[in-house]
């Protein structure tokens, strides 16, 4: 029987396979935003997508433009989610539903799962499905550097930016834990002005 990690390690190497081939050379990262339906941690999912040089070079020569560490890893500058390239993959029974059944199933199992409201130790079960989610998704990018999925599809390495705009100051710990010193250098370089 597949299981939730499982599901998601396949769904997440598909992503990157299908990006069109066209873009592919223009990709200076991959992005994992972490968030959930509704805000209900019950609910996480992963939208996958990336950040091509082209974007950065439309963020910098815009009239007010953002500082260049900006426009290249804030995700306040990345693509919109509604744009094509971005994938939705966990918890969502519109965009995922064998994600959500098993991510569901999984959590019924852990006994992390909870129906209705104010049950006694809600918030506890909410933090732990909210932890395992957020490593999953770091096991999930080391996943495309160790598989070697990365260099496979886009004929070279690059960094996998992982962010959860609800938990901002995690996204340089999570970054940094998903990939390899010398691909988020640069990317690491911020962490000091935040």
């Amino acid at each position: 029987m597949t299981t939730f990690r499982q599901h998601m390690q396949e769904r997440v190497v598909q992503e990157l396979a299908e990006i069109p081939d066209v873009l592919k050379p223009g990709i200076h990262a991959v992005t994992f935003r972490i968030d959930s339906v509704a805000q209900d941690p019950r609910l996480p999912y992963l939208a996958f997508g990336y950040v091509t040089e082209d974007h950065v070079d439309r963020q910098l020569t815009r009239p007010d433009p953002p500082e260049e560490w900006e426009a290249r890893w804030s995700y306040a500058y990345f693509p919109p989610s509604a744009l094509e390239g971005v994938r939705i993959l966990g918890h969502d029974h519109v965009h995922d539903p064998r994600g959500a059944e098993l991510h569901h199933r999984g959590a019924v199992a852990e006994g992390l799962w909870w129906e209705g409201e104010d049950e006694d130790d809600e918030e506890e079960r909410a933090e732990r499905l909210d932890a395992a989610f957020h490593a999953l998704c770091v096991d999930l990018a080391r996943e495309l550097h160790e598989g070697g999925h990365l260099v496979a599809a886009l004929g070279r390495p690059v960094p996998v930016v992982l962010y959860d705009m609800f938990a901002p100051d995690e996204m340089f710990e999570m970054t940094r834990a998903a990939n390899p010193p010398e691909l988020v250098a640069d990317f690491l370089s911020g962490e000091q002005e935040r």
